[in-house]
């Protein structure tokens, strides 16, 4: 019978075509796709978090280990769709207009899908308008901004404000982050969270929707 922790050991070491080989291997085998992703999958990006937060793994290992994580998930998504499985949470990702930068971006939308979320990734250069418009598209729970540049972090703001005009406040909570985000910067603009980096934005995300 297939050993499905390899399952959770091939995410970890970022081994994107074992990942998915298992994966394939235990749906024919008729493992139930959300037993695969709450007992083995997010588990795995967990631990992968965490050896990040104590610099027991960097950066170029983290990323690896997220694809590996979103290959494992090809297979699984169909399923889940046509089951009517609810994400843990509908996410809409960006960064801002002005700043072309998607690796960090790309990164917390890999950890954030494999922690459970739906992601809408609205890609860069992203007007304030576009935002706004996908939140309502997508009916998102949590709005994702990132910013890589000191000269686009205001576009923050003006998101934050066009979501006060829009109405929409009340409904989504917002997330910020990037090399020139702070805790500070967070809360001058009145953000929900502030993600540090992948690992957190992840933990910031799970407490924002009440998951702990």
């Amino acid at each position: 019978m297939l050993e499905l922790s390899a399952l959770r050991d091939a995410i970890i070491n970022g081994n994107d075509e074992l990942a998915l080989e298992i994966t394939r291997q235990a749906l024919k085998e008729e493992v139930n796709p959300v037993e695969l992703i709450n007992k083995w999958m997010i588990p795995a990006m967990d631990e992968v978090g965490r050896l990040f937060e104590t610099q027991e793994i960097f950066f170029p290992e983290m990323l690896i280990a997220a694809r590996a994580m979103k290959r494992a998930l090809e297979p699984i998504r169909p399923l889940l769709a046509a089951s009517g499985v609810e994400p843990k949470g509908r996410v809409v990702i960006g960064t801002v207009q002005g700043d072309l930068h998607d690796i960090g971006k790309n990164m917390v939308g890999h950890m954030l899908e494999g922690a459970g979320f739906e992601i809408h990734d609205i890609g860069i250069d992203v007007p304030a308008e576009k935002f706004i418009e996908a939140v309502k598209t997508h009916n998102a729970h949590i709005l994702a901004i990132s910013a890589l540049l000191t000269t686009t972090m205001p576009e923050m703001q003006k998101i934050l404000e066009l979501a006060d005009q829009s109405g929409l406040r009340n409904t989504i909570k917002i997330i910020v982050g990037g090399a020139p985000i702070t805790q500070d910067f967070a809360d001058e603009i009145g953000a929900d969270g502030f993600g540090e980096n992948a690992g957190s934005a992840v933990s910031v995300a799970r407490a924002l929707i009440g998951e702990h």
